[in-house]
């Protein structure tokens, strides 16, 4: 039976690279990758099966992801994020959908945990601060929470800093030369939207704009929640000359509103919101938003996992991305 050895001596290569190329563990160059495979055809090498080598090394190069359902697109953009990063680490990723459901979600990890996962990305807002049962079970298991509140167990955690968002959002708004300014929040027992309107009041504090309590409207992130949450502004008499909208799905629904009640957006309404999500841009108006880092807290979160995996962190570690101010069509400046 020939051996890598074998094949390293046919394709004129070190026996390591053979491993490299046979394992995916290393980039190597396409030709050098063309020989080696070559070499082991010609030769009737079988490599070992990935669950041979996961129990030799007690890795399965695997990373489990448990990610809420949501028609709000920066899930996707998250996810696109992991998935990009798991490749190009030669891992791969096995992605659930919880469809906000606790049930689901236990079972979810029960699964991913039967399949040995080397570690977990948990992406579910739905459970933020809940103890979670089954990861009791392993609690060598590395996992990094990403974008929610604190926890009950002990993790590691990539965070957009939503207080800086609401903040420069408001902050915009005033620089326009707005004062009558209104919020439309996420659900405020949600730790995301509790940050944003944080930073939204503090940014109107700073500048002596008081805060009108018939312009702010608790919502849930969601288009329908958007729209019907400017009905009810429309339904408490005048409205605000800007609104604060804390996630674009909501700001599209305000804008469709905005519209069938003829209302004109930027002219006669002035809109931001946040996320930066893809379709943003193209909206009409497109929208003025704050970027959430979407991409790169994916890559962010799959690096923490990797380097717990290889104990080059320690203790809990939290990343905190920043966001930025997106200028385009849906402000008017006074």
């Amino acid at each position: 039976m020939a051996t890598m050895k074998d094949i390293a001596k046919l394709a004129g290569v070190s026996t390591s690279t053979v491993s490299h190329v046979i394992n995916k563990t290393r980039f190597v160059s396409e030709e050098i990758s063309e020989r080696v495979n070559s070499a082991a055809k010609e030769l009737n090498y079988y490599a070992p099966s990935a669950l041979a080598r996961s129990l030799k090394v007690k890795r399965t190069r695997t990373i489990g992801m448990l990610v809420t359902t949501s028609t709000n697109p920066f899930f996707g953009e998250v996810v696109k994020g992991v998935e990009r990063s798991c490749y190009q680490q030669n891992y791969n990723l096995i992605l659930c959908n919880t469809e906000g459901d606790n049930q689901r979600m236990k079972a979810s990890i029960d699964t991913l945990l039967q399949k040995r996962v080397d570690g977990l990305l948990l992406m579910c807002s739905t459970l933020e601060g809940e103890s979670i049962a089954g990861l009791e079970r392993c609690p060598d298991i590395p996992i990094v929470v990403m974008d929610w509140g604190p926890m009950s167990f002990a993790c590691d955690k990539i965070q957009d800093n939503s207080y800086r968002g609401g903040y420069m959002a408001a902050k915009h708004l005033i620089e326009s030369g707005h004062k009558d300014i209104g919020c439309i929040t996420g659900p405020l027992s949600k730790h995301q939207a509790e940050y944003r309107f944080n930073g939204f009041k503090t940014a109107l504090l700073e500048n002596d704009i008081p805060l009108n309590q018939n312009w702010i409207i608790e919502s849930d992130f969601e288009c329908k929640g958007g729209y019907e949450s400017f009905t009810k502004l429309q339904e408490r008499g005048a409205l605000p000359s800007a609104i604060f909208v804390c996630n674009d799905m909501m700001a599209m629904g305000v804008i469709n509103a905005a519209n069938e009640a003829g209302i004109r957006i930027p002219e006669d309404l002035s809109i931001i919101g946040y996320d930066d999500i893809h379709i943003a841009q193209y909206m009409t108006p497109a929208l003025t938003t704050i970027h959430q880092p979407k991409y790169r807290l994916g890559q962010a979160a799959v690096n923490t996992l990797l380097q717990r995996l290889e104990k080059e962190i320690v203790e809990p570690t939290v990343v905190q991305l920043e966001p930025t101010l997106m200028t385009r069509k849906s402000v008017k400046i006074l």
